[in-house]
């Protein structure tokens, strides 16, 4: 959510910025919020000449000139109830009656001005809520994916004596993923693990989290997977993006990551400076309805309605996010690093940014099978856009006003696809998978798949 006060300040930096993301006019949405029943006779210049900052000032212009009518009247009714009340005491009840009468009216049209502010207020904030962030200045100008700058690489792409595998065709990994009976369950786009491949995603989830407690100082946090309305308002997926998660019919939402319960822990709170950083991390199940998917990643478990991920989210003060950004990106390079599985880091452009974000690193891993990179996590930073929504602020140390949070969130993995990237990069010509080292701890010392589908 924006702060108004920037947009009255400097709107043509305002669209400037929002024009990065490609959004040069006011969609027919925010126009309908706008104006209303109001936008019919005038919707073609508003959708023709109107910027954002200027559609954002425009109401709440309007807002300020109905709480300053609300001022006025109240002030004149105020001087007319005196009036009216020196009448009755001197016994002129004609005076009286004619100022009760004037009274009464200016009361109706205070409250009739109310309610327009109160409604002028509604719009601007609903509108204010679906502009997307500000993208930082030193995030690159670009279309799509395709336009994403690559920052830092590690490893070396593998060469096999034979043709790689998709992580669904490796044999020893076939018997342990079942689409078929989780289809029968459930639909589409989910997964039945058993065996030894259930072992090796449970050993992934526990040493990201061992290692992100133990090596990086994030404290382990176990959240619910179900949140209210507001949870989901706070962090930003609604009211925009809705569609893309699972509501229950008493009205919870089912997270979409655990950057909801995260973020959210701060939620209308004013806290010491002296309190931050905070650093969480969760191992969640997390639910998508992966709409506007149809068709992309059908095969395999790469794209799914119920995933788990092992989630980071820091909280900060504003100077100290971008140190923050980098700090978080290594721990998630961290984790592919120590499964010695080959990576590169991106940051995205401004027409791949998510709509929350003011710049994200996105980490790809290689995946054999599809002889490319694919992303595994995204590292972002939302500023202080979250936080507004939120209402989370802190105290400063050395004294003043309270100021809004920064709020950071990331993927340290999604543990699924960090499951298809070691089989994938592990997978020998007989079938059978060799796991990373760092893994055989907590697989009691196993140290392969076999091509049967068995820990050895």
């Amino acid at each position: 959510m924006h702060d108004i006060r920037t947009i009255r300040d400097n709107p043509a930096a305002f669209d400037a910025a929002l024009s990065r993301r490609g959004i040069t006019g006011v969609s027919s949405e925010l126009a309908e919020i706008a104006y209303g029943d109001e936008l019919t006779p005038m919707a073609g210049d508003v959708l023709k000449k109107h910027s954002i900052a200027n559609l954002v000032l425009a109401v709440d212009q309007y807002r300020r000139d109905e709480i300053e009518i609300v001022e006025t009247l109240r002030s004149e009714q105020k001087r007319i109830s005196r009036e009216a009340g020196a009448a009755k005491k001197v016994g002129n009840n004609n005076e009286f009656e004619a100022k009760r009468r004037m009274s009464d009216s200016l009361k109706r049209e205070m409250e009739d001005s109310q309610t327009r502010s109160k409604d002028a207020d509604r719009r601007l904030n609903d509108v204010l809520v679906r502009i997307p962030n500000l993208p930082a200045d030193d995030v690159p100008a670009g279309n799509d994916e395709d336009d994403n700058v690559e920052i830092h690489r590690y490893g070396s792409v593998p060469n096999f004596s034979f043709d790689p595998l998709e992580h669904y065709d490796i044999p020893g990994i076939r018997p342990g993923m079942d689409f078929e009976t989780a289809a029968k369950l459930s639909g589409s786009r989910f997964v039945l693990l058993s065996g030894a491949v259930a072992r090796l995603h449970r050993a992934l989830a526990q040493f990201m989290l061992d290692l992100h407690v133990e090596e990086h100082g994030l404290t382990e946090t176990i959240t619910p997977v179900l949140v209210r309305e507001e949870m989901m308002y706070g962090t930003g997926q609604l009211p925009k993006f809705g569609e893309d998660s699972y509501q229950t019919t008493n009205g919870w939402w089912l997270i979409p990551t655990a950057e909801v319960t995260l973020t959210n822990i701060v939620n209308g709170l004013t806290i010491e400076e002296s309190y931050l950083p905070r650093r969480y991390v969760a191992h969640t199940q997390c639910f998508r309805s992966e709409a506007g998917s149809a068709g992309r990643d059908t095969s395999g478990m790469l794209r799914q309605h119920q995933f788990e991920k092992v989630e980071m989210v820091s909280i900060t003060a504003p100077e100290h996010s971008d140190a923050e950004h980098q700090r978080m990106t290594k721990c998630a390079e961290a984790v592919l690093e120590k499964l010695e599985i080959p990576y590169r880091t991106v940051i995205l452009c401004t027409g791949d940014l998510g709509a929350g974000m003011r710049k994200t690193h996105d980490i790809e891993v290689w995946l054999p099978g599809q002889n490319t990179y694919r992303e595994i996590a995204s590292v972002s930073v939302a500023g202080d856009y979250q936080a507004r929504r939120m209402n989370a602020r802190y105290k400063p140390a050395e004294g003043g006003k309270p100021q809004f949070v920064h709020t950071l969130n990331g993927s340290g993995l999604a543990v699924g696809r960090a499951l298809i990237a070691v089989v994938e990069n592990g997978q020998q010509e007989d079938g059978s998978v060799n796991l990373p080292a760092v893994l055989h701890p907590y697989l009691r010392g196993k140290t392969r798949i076999t091509a049967e589908g068995s820990l050895a």
